[in-house]
């Protein structure tokens, strides 16, 4: 993916291991719900961020990355719930979880400098 731009490339490279786990649920543990909205959740941290980049304007791009902030929490919310309910490892599920929660703080340091910077 975008090496030029780390965060597009870290969501990508997120959204990859979310549609692995999406496979692995859905294959050999039969579940689809939950999955599913793994799925839409996960994936969409990386489709708003690819978004945000092609912004019109300081608000939309502050749009998008707020979308994509959102989402990362929603999936964090799905990966705790998969991992409780024992449809994924805790190992597997922390690691992702770590890796949302990187995503989350550094969205939330984009929105909390660009708000900033409107206020001016």
């Amino acid at each position: 993916m975008n090496n030029e731009n780390p965060l597009l490339s870290k969501s990508y490279d997120f959204a990859l291991q979310i549609v692995k786990l999406f496979q692995e649920l859905t294959k050999n543990k039969r579940e689809y719900v939950l999955s599913k909205q793994l799925l839409r959740a996960g994936t969409s941290i990386g489709a708003n961020i690819a978004e945000a980049n092609g912004a019109i304007s300081k608000a939309d791009f502050s749009a998008k990355i707020s979308i994509a902030y959102k989402e990362s929490l929603e999936t964090k919310y799905w990966l705790n719930l998969l991992k409780d309910s024992e449809y994924i490892k805790l190992s597997i599920a922390n690691g992702l979880i770590e890796k949302a929660d990187e995503l989350s703080k550094i969205m939330f340091a984009i929105l909390k400098s660009t708000r900033i910077k409107k206020q001016v």
